[in-house]
């Protein structure tokens, strides 16, 4: 896969303890990668890295804290990095604004300039989100080009530090002046909503109702016609793959912002969510609560994948059939039977991915 460049690689991962860095520490190992994470210890009990458990270097440390951080560029001398660590909640944004910004603003700031000083780094890839864009509920979707923004402080941090990455792009990493006055390109990745197996963070629709039906309790769902763009975690993080692929070449128009999510009839109704998960385990249960007040959220929200659907030739695996089925019985076993299904999702989504000829595959 990804025409074997990660094999023996030194890649560096920020927040590999998260929900979406653990799956991706997860699948570099297989690719055969020399991994080290970098990140605070797991933000719950039970979290997917602990349960998975791959074998990489792990440093607990805080993108805060510049001295520990640049000791790690040092000792490690990364070729590739994969920026993920995070505060990456709305809700709790309105709770911790100024914590939230120092970690994804100023946090970023750090990875970058740690890269900047580290001869080794060849490719990063800086991870934020779709709510980076100024959402002005458009029934169509952002592209690339589109405004940065926010209405809630996560969102605004995550417009904020798609603006710090294309200022070092500019600054340090332009791509007019590669192999003559540096050797680095830097890429920013956006994704829709992401689920799978592992995920307990606090506020998120799909741990809170896996939750609820583990104890055999009604969860209670906000907003039921919010829509969003729903896809596995694995979805975004091949295209996270394929673009440091890219970016390993030396392919400097891979340089630049990337959107990954899923196509239009994928695009669901969270109360619609809910309705498909209890299909596959009927101890699902929910309750629309009345007029009570909620902090705001974006209620419409889609990406233009068009861009890398063109130049990286990459598209969603799983329909949303597979994704909500997948991810409801990985809970669902994990509860019932203490079975961890993350190896068997990932195989059978890089075969499904290999039926379609994808490129990444080869």
């Amino acid at each position: 896969m990804f025409r074997s460049i990660y094999h023996g690689k030194r890649v560096l991962v920020t927040g590999h303890t998260g929900f979406k860095g653990s799956w991706l520490a997860l699948w570099l190992k297989k690719l055969g990668a020399e991994v080290t994470g970098y990140a605070l210890p797991p933000p719950t009990i039970p979290n997917h890295y602990e349960l998975t458990a791959p074998e990489i270097n792990s440093v607990t440390g805080c993108i805060l804290d510049t001295a520990k951080l640049e000791q790690v560029f040092s000792e490690f001398s990364p070729e590739i990095v994969f920026h993920l660590a995070a505060q990456p909640l709305v809700r709790l944004s309105y709770s911790q604004p100024q914590e939230t910004f120092q970690t994804n603003v100023l946090g970023t700031v750090n990875v970058l300039d740690a890269c900047r000083q580290c001869n080794s780094v060849r490719a990063i890839v800086n991870v934020t989100s779709d709510k980076c864009y100024e959402n002005r509920e458009w029934v169509w979707g952002y592209r690339e080009n589109d405004a940065m923004g926010g209405y809630d402080p996560y969102s605004a941090s995550k417009g904020c530090a798609e603006l710090v990455a294309s200022s070092y792009r500019n600054s340090f990493f332009n791509p007019a002046d590669y192999g003559r006055k540096h050797h680095t390109l830097l890429a920013s990745c956006r994704a829709g909503n992401v689920i799978g197996g592992g995920d307990w963070a606090a506020d998120r629709l799909i741990p809170d109702i896996m939750k609820a039906a583990a104890q055999k309790k009604t969860v209670e769902i906000r907003n039921p016609h919010a829509v969003r763009p729903w896809q596995h975690v694995l979805e975004p993080l091949s295209g996270y793959l394929q673009t440091g692929q890219k970016l390993l070449e030396g392919r400097i128009e891979f340089s630049g912002a990337w959107n990954f999510g899923p196509n239009d009839e994928e695009v669901i109704a969270v109360g619609d969510v809910v309705a498909r998960m209890k299909r596959v385990w009927p101890e699902v249960n929910y309750s629309v609560p009345g007029n009570v007040e909620h902090p705001h959220e974006a209620g419409l929200l889609k990406l233009d994948c068009s861009k890398a659907a063109t130049l990286l030739k990459w598209h969603g695996v799983w329909d949303s059939t597979t994704t909500f089925s997948r991810t409801a019985d990985w809970y669902r076993k994990f509860y019932e039977n203490n079975v961890i299904l993350s190896d068997e999702d990932l195989e059978l989504y890089i075969k499904a991915a290999e039926g379609q000829q994808l490129t990444w595959t080869k």
